[in-house]
């Protein structure tokens, strides 16, 4: 009776598993076409692009097929420009503020083609960007926001979340000595009151002006000015280890007290071998300028003296200079 009972166990358990079928080979979500393009804090992704003045600089934007097999068919995206999520965005995160809106990037500065062929077999492709920056103005915040454009006829489907059918792509300019560098050790202080307690910053951002060149805002003027556009120090980089210092705008009454110099020094990390740490500091930094707008009528002369240090966080394996940098 017992061996009646197991061959029928048996059976039943041999049936069972002749039922099932390798569900997992399957497609087990809907196949979407998405940008590969993580969102930052501020609501957009950044990218950093080496500014070469009028040559053309490419970038590569990944677009990925969703899913848990692989693509089995050619596809052809289309990609196009998006100014009103742009816009949403800029209304929801900075409302009056329209000096902090994010400007749509100028098609002068890029090119780009309007479809990328995904083949079959292959789940990921990559969008070419080229940029050109020369004679942009980093005062404006640009951003190149993308969609991916949905249709029947295109036989695929666009994400159906925002994050990943849509890039709204910051464009960050570098060259070799932009980056935020440490405030601590650059003094602004108020003319006539430098032995008092003076205005530091802990970080100082800095942005592309050309290939050898800087600007920041003077003194402690910042991003948060409406009127930041006034105040814009340069800082000319030369091969024999001098800075040149400029203002364009007369009426800050800029005025250089010291010749400025710059050293570049490297190390390799203690810990991570391959990580190679590169520091530019800026000595010697001593200037005048004039604030007139922050109180009507009543210009306020500062003096501003001390000097800047940049760390840049290299990874030499890999090959990439904008990929290489741990920004």
């Amino acid at each position: 009776m017992k061996k009646s009972y197991i061959q029928i166990f048996l059976l039943s358990l041999l049936i069972i598993c002749g039922s099932c079928n390798d569900e997992w080979k399957d497609e087990q979500y809907r196949r979407y076409i998405g940008f590969k393009a993580p969102l930052s804090n501020e609501g957009v992704t950044n990218i950093f692009v080496r500014y070469k003045d009028d040559e053309k600089t490419t970038f590569l934007q990944p677009l990925i097929v969703s899913g848990s097999t692989v693509n089995d068919k050619d596809i052809t995206v289309h990609i196009g420009l998006d100014p009103d999520t742009l816009k949403v965005l800029n209304f929801e995160r900075f409302q009056s503020r329209t000096d902090f809106y994010y400007k749509e990037l100028n098609s002068n500065y890029f090119s780009m083609p309007q479809t990328v062929d995904i083949k079959a077999g292959e789940n990921t492709a990559l969008l070419p960007i080229d940029f050109t920056f020369k004679d942009i103005d980093l005062v404006d915040k640009w951003v190149l926001p993308l969609t991916i454009q949905d249709d029947r006829s295109y036989g695929y489907t666009a994400h159906p979340r925002k994050n990943y059918r849509k890039a709204l792509l910051r464009v960050n300019p570098f060259n070799d000595y932009s980056g935020s560098y440490s405030g601590t050790a650059l003094k602004t202080a108020m003319v006539g009151h430098e032995n008092e307690t003076a205005l530091v910053k802990n970080e100082i951002r800095t942005y592309v002006a050309d290939e050898n060149t800087i600007f920041l805002y003077a003194g402690n003027i910042d991003e948060e000015r409406q009127d930041r556009h006034n105040y814009k120090i340069f800082f000319t980089f030369s091969p024999t280890g001098t800075v040149s210092l400029r203002a364009d705008n007369p009426a800050i009454k800029f005025k250089i007290n010291k010749d400025a110099s710059y050293t570049i020094s490297e190390q390799m990390d203690a810990v991570r071998p391959y990580l190679k740490h590169r520091y530019i500091t800026i000595n010697n930094i001593d200037y005048n300028y004039t604030d007139y707008t922050r109180i009507a009528g009543v210009p306020i002369e500062f003096h501003v003296a001390g000097s800047l240090i940049l760390e840049r966080k290299l990874n030499t394996q890999i090959p990439d200079e904008d990929q290489a940098i741990e920004w």
